[in-house]
């Protein structure tokens, strides 16, 4: 591993100022050999109600010192504010596999299916079954339905590849959706992974707009506190009002870490969840 490098669209315009396209050139922490990998996850989303609700967030010109990040919306969506981490990958670490897939890769946007899956083969086989991390880059959704529903997963992981999975459910109409994922050996030092979720604490049905937990890194040992990436890899928000999210971690120790998934003012934030690595 290398870097987290994290990115909010208020660093280049208020909140209310929105803009369709936002982007900024951020510097790597070390100027690099060869340009390195940079996967970006989506941790942060404030969007007007009303409209299609439509987001991506991606890199661009990277080289060796430097990357652009960039988080756009289209159509007639307000997108008051949105953030990510990227998880930037040195040019050697060739035993950390990362990747996306879209929905358009499997259907036409405008034929929305409720669920998508496809198998992704690794371009070099692990010995054994890697820990894989999926979380969400883009989706766009019908404004229409009682709540925005977008949950992005894994199965059926072994040393060749995985299934990755996008889905929504109910009465959401999901256009289409991208999913970032990274995949590295199972034993590797100083790294640990999981996922959780809003649920883990409460119940869907009994919506809140502070969630938090205390986690363990469970058999890993870090000789110093880790660096944390931390994406959404679901979402479950009313309709009714703005969808407005925002997860991160804070108490970060060699030990382990709290997570927070958070909404504000009147949106009903039914469930969230998140994926996470931690390293050294």
């Amino acid at each position: 591993m290398s870097a987290v490098s994290s990115f909010n669209t208020q660093q280049v315009h208020l909140w209310n100022k929105p803009q369709q396209k936002t982007s900024k050139t951020l510097n790597f922490p070390q100027t690099y050999v060869a340009p390195p990998r940079c996967v970006v996850g989506l941790n942060s989303l404030d969007m007007k109600a009303g409209t299609n609700l439509r987001v991506k967030a991606y890199e661009s010109a990277v080289d060796s010192q430097r990357y652009t990040a960039n988080i756009d919306t289209w159509g007639d969506t307000t997108l008051f504010s949105a953030s990510t981490d990227a998880l930037i990958l040195k040019p050697a670490n060739l035993d950390i596999q990362s990747g996306q897939f879209s929905t358009v890769d499997d259907h036409p946007w405008n034929e929305p299916k409720l669920q998508t899956s496809r198998r992704i083969n690794f371009e070099r086989p692990f010995v054994t079954p890697p820990k894989v991390v999926v979380f969400l880059q883009s989706f766009d959704t019908a404004g229409s339905g009682t709540s925005t529903r977008l949950r992005t997963y894994h199965s059926d992981i072994d040393a060749k590849g995985f299934t990755i999975h996008i889905d929504t459910w109910s009465d959401t109409t999901l256009y289409s959706a991208i999913a970032g994922w990274i995949a590295y050996p199972e034993d590797k030092d100083y790294i640990y992974s999981g996922t959780t979720s809003t649920m883990d604490v409460r119940p869907w049905q009994d919506p809140q707009l502070q969630t938090y937990k205390d986690i363990t890194f469970q058999n890993t040992q870090f000789h110093k506190k880790p660096t944390v990436f931390l994406a959404l890899n679901s979402i479950d928000i009313s309709t009714g009002t703005n969808l407005r999210i925002r997860a991160h971690a804070d108490n970060i120790t060699t030990g382990g870490l709290t997570w927070h998934i958070d909404s504000w003012a009147d949106t009903k934030l039914w469930s969230a969840g998140i994926s996470y690595i931690a390293f050294n």
